[in-house]
């Protein structure tokens, strides 16, 4: 990929005067997560703000039996993420959701974006997605850039990960083959949309 410093240079001029709001987007397990931390550590001020704290709760989500689907787009609260995401824009002060993977669950008002902040990095999956409410994401991003990982090594990373949380060999395959790369192709018709492509060398 380009250089971690040519990248937040990158990211730093964005927006010109005020807030700049960059989104990283890419399937599960591209490397969203790894890059934006980076990026935060490079650009004075910068903060992270993930989409995943707007999944919705198990308890709403068995009822609908979207449980097995969890992560996908339909598996998120689109509406209040829009709704902070024009706060963000708008230059306040919020305190956004983080979600807890080993809770399964979001924890409310966990992190604080401040007024102040010059770059708040975005990352997500479906931030380029165009259906079911999320078209009204991309035009609150000053960029979006798209993290390209090959099918195969994104199988990779999320076998690994879903190990580290003690499933069966079962569950794993469920998990990856039955959710996370069907998720991951639809993610990936969002690309063209994309200002940039970005190959990461790190999986998040």
């Amino acid at each position: 990929m380009s250089g971690l410093k040519d990248l937040a240079a990158d990211a730093a001029r964005l927006g010109g005067v005020g807030r700049a709001v960059l989104g990283l987007v890419g399937a599960p397990a591209s490397g969203k997560s790894t890059l934006a931390e980076r990026l935060a550590a490079e650009v004075a001020g910068a903060v992270v703000l993930p989409m995943d704290g707007f999944h919705l709760d198990d308890g709403i989500l068995v009822p609908r039996g979207l449980r097995p689907r969890k992560g996908a787009p339909e598996t998120f609260d689109v509406g209040g993420f829009v709704s902070l995401l024009r706060r963000v824009r708008a230059g306040e002060t919020v305190y956004a959701p983080l979600f807890d993977r080993n809770l399964e669950l979001a924890r409310a008002a966990a992190t604080e974006i401040g007024a102040d902040a010059p770059l708040v990095i975005v990352e997500g999956n479906w931030l380029l997605h165009d259906a079911g409410g999320w078209g009204a994401v991309r035009p609150l991003l000053d960029a979006c850039w798209y993290l390209e990982v090959p099918e195969a090594e994104l199988a990779a990373r999320l076998t690994a990960r879903w190990r580290g949380f003690g499933l069966t060999g079962a569950e794993v395959r469920r998990k990856v083959q039955d959710n996370d790369l069907p998720n991951a192709r639809l993610v990936a018709q969002g690309r063209g949309r994309a200002d940039r492509i970005v190959t990461p060398d790190a999986p998040g």
